[in-house]
């Protein structure tokens, strides 16, 4: 189905855009430009992201100005200014210098949005440390995972957290030199701290080492569809995309109220839950509580946020809700919506225009670009449906590959193959932690291979046709088939396991797993809840399949790779495709 396009007249929005001519600001733009607007670090002039987001504000005349204000899951409101981040990440540095933690040293925190998990990410970047966060909702086998790969020195967590998943895996894990827990006041035992008595013996003042833009900063997780996750990392340089896409995407102005729903173990929810807004010197919002619409709507009202940040399963779960219930809340303080997560359908961005008042910005990037690379922006048309145009600062080219694994660029519009990336811009990773290989795949005629299919239209914009690979997206979050199946073959009942997405209207996609059982066991409904309960608390809700299927063998390549496309296409109903490389 066509969509009309959704114009805008600029002269009658609320604020004028940052970015009102596309074609002239893609004309002039340079990365090198964007460098000049940080003054740097007082000693040395290196580039340190947690400097730029804090300390320069912190030390003019926004140290006093509100930077966050953190809602409680239980009513309590605790505002923190530039200055009590300054204060406070300091803190947490001095913390990790006491404890012999140093540079390059990765700091992972498995916590939800609490005040902690902010400071910890912001003094570990001032330590010249590697911050890792982990999604709070992850199971005992996807955190040993990610500790495990990711070398892990520090853990950042809650008492609750820390008995219930890690304390079991510390034989596991002999690099995790120290757990900090947030919300105790004496240390529980060796190697067991209390962070907030670390924390008030720790001095609120730090010099920030030299810090070269290129020192790593960020390690984030995103799972593949074979082999265990991949640690995509990111450098103090990627400021300048935050800082770039802040102002021409999200259309930050000094005096907005910005609020990321994003949880802190994503990559949007430290570049656009902390980094960028932070480096915009503007408020935001960090709400601790789950989604709850009238919950959400209640904030947009009280908070006046004027730029919001959300997901399309969020987005689907309004909408689900009675209209009625969006009637009762004055959102006149909102002036943008913007969505990241997956392709946000068409009747989303025309239900935000009718409902909120305002049509929902679609926006594209990956955990491995660091930031967004393509959207919709505030002076220019929607076009519903579309990812948007590219960044200023940001080549995008549909490709095909050549049987002789060459590509080729297709040039003519509305043609699909693979959507690819200039490298170059500042918050590409620059590497897959421990997997040189896997990287250098990701590259190929001078381009990064993002994995997604598109197509580009006549006029410029770009529009999603399907992933490359399986992974599966629910509620916002990613999940690797091979994570899931793994975890289900340790169940003393299964053989083996395929995992595909299976749609959902609300949440995306849930993962479906096709379990083959072994010999001597009976494939009952008894055995099926079983299953379902061993991958739960093997990987956590979030993660674990909601369905199980019993099946007498997997589709399987000759070379034994599990054809999870043909799962997915028996399960739909779809036609299967090519299947002259299935196993006999």
């Amino acid at each position: 189905m066509d969509y009309e396009p959704i114009r805008k007249v600029v002269d009658s929005l609320a604020v004028q855009p940052n970015l009102l001519d596309y074609g002239a600001t893609c004309a002039s733009f340079s990365w090198e430009g964007v460098r000049r607007e940080f003054a740097g670090l007082p000693e040395g002039g290196g580039l340190n992201i947690a400097h730029e987001a804090v300390d320069r504000h912190a030390a003019g005349p926004l140290r006093q100005k509100l930077a966050i204000r953190w809602l409680g899951r239980d009513g309590t409101v605790l505002d923190l200014t530039f200055g009590d981040l300054r204060e406070g990440s300091n803190r947490f540095a001095n913390v990790l210098t006491s404890l012999g933690i140093g540079k390059g040293e990765r700091v992972f925190a498995l916590a939800g949005r609490i005040p902690e998990l902010y400071l910890a990410a912001l003094g570990t970047l001032k330590n010249v440390g590697v911050f890792c966060p982990l999604f709070s909702a992850f199971g005992p086998d996807p955190i040993l995972q990610r500790l495990s790969r990711g070398d892990a020195r520090v853990l950042v967590t809650t008492e609750r957290q820390y008995a219930k998943k890690v304390a079991g895996l510390r034989d596991r894990l002999p690099l995790l030199q120290y757990i900090l827990l947030t919300d105790v006041e004496e240390d529980p035992g060796e190697g067991v701290l209390s962070l907030p008595r670390l924390m008030g013996a720790a001095s609120a003042d730090f010099t920030i080492p030299p810090t070269d833009p290129e020192d790593r900063a960020i390690l984030h997780f995103t799972s593949g569809t074979t082999g265990m996750p991949k640690g995509a990392v990111h450098v103090h340089n990627a400021i300048l995309t935050h800082l770039v896409t802040g102002r021409y995407v999200l259309d930050f102005h000094p005096d907005d109220i910005f609020w990321c729903t994003a949880d802190p173990g994503w990559v949007t929810g430290t570049s656009y839950g902390i980094v960028a807004p932070l480096a915009h010197g503007i408020t935001s919002i960090i709400d601790e509580a789950d989604f709850d619409a009238e919950r959400w709507y209640r904030i947009l009202q009280e908070q006046r946020v004027t730029v919001w940040y959300t997901a399309p399963t969020a987005i689907r779960m309004l909408m689900r809700a009675p209209e009625e219930q969006r009637r009762r809340f004055d959102l006149s303080a909102l002036r943008l919506v913007h969505s990241v997560g997956e392709p946000l359908n068409p009747e989303a961005v025309l239900w935000g225009e009718r409902v909120l008042g305002l049509p929902i910005h679609d926006n594209w990037w990956q955990t491995e670009t660091g930031g967004i690379m393509i959207a919709n922006y505030a002076a220019l048309e929607i076009r519903p449906g579309s990812m948007g145009r590219p960044l200023p600062g940001i080549e995008a080219a549909i490709l095909w590959r050549r049987d002789d694994g060459t590509v080729e660029e297709v040039t003519a519009p509305d043609v699909e193959g693979e959507l690819a990336l200039r490298p170059g811009w500042p918050s590409m990773f620059r590497e897959y932690l421990h997997d040189e290989e896997r990287y250098r795949k990701c590259f190929a005629g001078g381009w990064y291979i993002t994995g997604d299919l598109a197509r580009r239209d006549a006029d410029g914009w770009f529009w999603f046709v399907g992933r490359a690979d399986d992974i599966i997206k629910t509620a916002g979050h990613m999940v690797g088939p091979f994570e899931v199946e793994s975890a289900l073959m340790e169940h003393p009942a299964v053989a083996e396991a395929g995992v595909i997405g299976k749609p959902e209207p609300v949440i995306g996609e849930i993962v479906k797993a096709f379990v083959v059982v072994k010999a001597g066991h009976e494939p009952t409904e008894e055995l099926r809840l079983e299953i379902l309960g061993f991958g739960r608390s093997k990987l956590g809700s979030a993660v674990a399949p909601k369905e199980i299927a019993f099946i007498d063998n997997l589709p399987k390549t000759r070379s034994g790779k599990i054809m999870r496309r043909l799962l997915k296409a028996r399960e739909l109903g779809l036609p299967e495709g090519d299947t002259s490389t299935l196993e006999a």
